[in-house]
């Protein structure tokens, strides 16, 4: 019974260690990602003035175009409170 215990306590925290693993490595891509678009966003400004503005631009037309394909085939559930449908 004890041993059982152990186990499932030393299963849980090689578990949790390796959660806390993939989270670190996934902000660090993310990261990682954020610098590239950065590094490579400021070597086309350098060549094509503005580019960065047009690219921030078209972001976030696409951002909500997003948004609103992603509202409009939401399906709505008429049990939960308008602001959170």
């Amino acid at each position: 019974m004890i041993k059982d215990e152990k186990q499932s306590a030393v299963a849980k925290n090689v578990l949790l260690e390796q959660i806390n693993s993939l989270k670190r490595e996934d902000e660090m891509l993310y990261n990682i990602l954020a610098v590239d678009v950065w590094a490579l966003a400021k070597t086309m400004d350098e060549f094509q003035p503005g580019f960065w503005t047009a690219f921030m631009k078209n972001r976030e037309k696409a951002l909500k175009r997003f948004i609103t394909e992603v509202m409009k085939n939401k399906p709505t559930d008429l049990k939960r409170p308008p602001f959170l449908r």
